[in-house]
């Protein structure tokens, strides 16, 4: 009895000692796409179990009926979405999308931000950390500077040449490539050629972005009130990546990218719901066919033919078939397909008589699939799903088929290949036990680098000085012109001790004291021009003749 009453008294005071020193935590998830409010959600649920005092403001609902935060729901602005039913495969399709995409979301966005109830938060309130969810809103990290606190970033997948630069993290793109040139590792010399033209491109393409970025922030967060969005761009604490080790691009990381690949998913399934479960549990013997296009891909994207060449294939196989679909009106009617408009995806994939997932290679859905050992057949449609799918079918993980020239015989084939030929199974379930050994989980990982920042007041220790340089600096070139500058003046000098004195000789030492003296006026050398010259001299007094 004694015993019961000192733990009893030990889990109160624990409970205490949490809440009392529990955090104001702002989660920031103003995204449109329910894909990505899963993975963002699912960042930052550790921090409301650990007893943590979180709000979340988004733009569409949330339902996590077990979770005890405040939700600020905002309205939703009218999204376009027509780009995602077009041609987007190769370089210029792919940048005029982003284009229009980063355009459309930055309306949207300021909008977000001016919605009276974000505006009467920002009025009335204080937090201890920003958790911002990105896509392609950068200027809300003035929020970060509103509230005086540190601000972390969570993104659905590697960490990009653009938000790789707010922390100072190298592109390397001689042998990683760009996210959405859709290459893959090693690169050959041709693949290098297409990754530095697209990384050329997407640099360009982002500074424009950039430059408008600046524009709604300077409205926003007047500098008069606030610092600089230069400056806050160096106030990112941590970059969190949806991605990992054994996932991603083999790359180098600065410290502050903190890698949480398939954080959304569950560490145990929830329970399916009652019709789901029976139509599974059904096909013990023949096995389930999960298809599904994401959040954003919905039925009216989709072209007659192409829904044809689904229903014929998918009708036609003894599998059972989970499809879903977000319209009154069906493709067609079959008692093998069950049509849901909205499903428990994670739980689905983790039930143990699902054979194939047909995806459009987002990539929550790859992550989620590999996780729980399941072959894919992937329809990509734009943005990274390119690149998504083609690394799943280098992996042997599944195959990948083209939308755009797709017909019932190719797809019926790439998806009897996937069923019939075991090794895509084996493959997927070989890198689902390398995927899931980790120190940590993504959950836990998420939660101890957030309390970290909070624990360090932004962690600034971890900060790579790169994100304090320019390009000039941060690439070197200043250090090669002096290097030249230098290796000019010493063989002219060289020179001049083989000319007789005169004219000439008074010439070369006049133009090498010119040179000298451009060289060393730079503002970031003047206490360093005579270390480096001495030191490459080995004497101060050969400095001296020089000048």
């Amino acid at each position: 009895m004694l015993r019961v009453s000192i733990l009893t008294i030990l889990a109160v005071l624990s409970v205490s000692f949490t809440v009392s020193h529990s955090a104001r935590i702002l989660g920031l998830f103003t995204s449109h796409s329910k894909s990505h409010l899963i993975v963002h959600m699912n960042t930052i649920r550790p921090m409301i179990e650990r007893g943590h005092d979180v709000t979340i403001v988004t733009t569409i609902p949330v339902k996590e009926p077990n979770l005890k935060f405040r939700h600020i729901k905002l309205k939703q602005p009218d999204m376009d979405r027509s780009g995602i039913a077009q041609d987007t495969k190769g370089l210029f399709k792919t940048m005029q999308l982003m284009m229009k995409v980063s355009t459309n979301l930055l309306h949207l966005t300021n909008l977000t931000i001016n919605d009276p109830e974000m505006q009467k938060l920002m009025r009335e309130e204080s937090f201890d950390l920003v958790v911002m969810g990105y896509f392609f809103n950068d200027f809300l990290i003035g929020v970060a500077g509103h509230f005086k606190c540190p601000l972390i970033i969570n993104w659905m997948g590697s960490p990009t040449q653009h938000l790789g630069k707010l922390v100072g993290n190298p592109p390397e793109i001689s042998y990683v490539p760009s996210l959405l040139s859709g290459l893959q590792q090693p690169m050959g010399f041709f693949d290098r050629v297409i990754s530095y033209v697209f990384s050329a491109v997407e640099l360009g393409l982002f500074s424009y972005v950039n430059y408008r970025m600046d524009q709604y922030y300077s409205y926003n967060f007047p500098p008069d009130k606030y610092p600089s969005y230069e400056d806050m761009k160096k106030n990112v604490s941590l970059l969190f990546v949806n991605t990992y080790l054994s996932q991603g691009y083999i790359q180098p990381n600065v410290p502050t990218i903190i890698q949480i690949g398939g954080i959304q998913i569950k560490p145990k399934p929830d329970p399916l719901p009652q019709d789901i479960k029976e139509f599974i549990d059904s096909a013990a013997e023949t096995g389930v066919i999960y298809f599904c296009l994401g959040s954003n891909i919905g039925a009216d994207f989709l072209t007659p033919d192409f829904i044809n060449i689904i229903f014929k294939v998918l009708s036609g196989v003894k599998q059972n078939v989970i499809w879903k679909w977000d319209k009154d009106e069906l493709p067609g009617e079959s008692p093998n397909i069950l049509y849901k408009k909205w499903l428990p995806q994670d739980d689905i994939l983790a039930h143990p008589n699902l054979k194939l997932f047909i995806t459009h290679a987002g990539g929550g859905g790859v992550a989620e699939a590999q996780y729980h050992g399941v072959p894919m057949v992937a329809i990509p449609f734009f943005a990274d799903q390119f690149s998504n799918a083609n690394k799943l079918q280098k992996a042997g993980h599944g195959i990948v088929v083209d939308k755009g020239t797709l017909t019932e015989d190719l797809f019926r084939k790439a998806v009897l290949e996937v069923l019939e030929n075991t090794t895509y199974t084996d493959s997927v379930k070989t890198f689902s036990r390398i995927f899931r050994d980790r120190p940590l989980s993504a959950r836990d990982t998420a939660a101890y680098w957030m309390e970290y920042v909070l624990r360090h007041k932004g962690a600034k220790h971890l900060q790579s000085p790169a994100i304090h340089m320019n390009a000039i600096q941060y690439y070197g070139l200043d250090v090669i012109a002096f290097l030249i500058g230098v290796a000019y003046v010493v063989c002219k000098e060289s020179v001049a001790h083989t000319i007789p004195d005169g004219e000439e000789k008074a010439l070369i030492r006049r133009i090498d004291n010119t040179v000298l003296q451009n060289i060393t006026r730079r503002s970031d050398l003047p206490t360093n021009a005579e270390r480096v010259m001495q030191a490459i001299c080995g004497t101060r007094e050969k400095v001296s003749a020089f000048t």
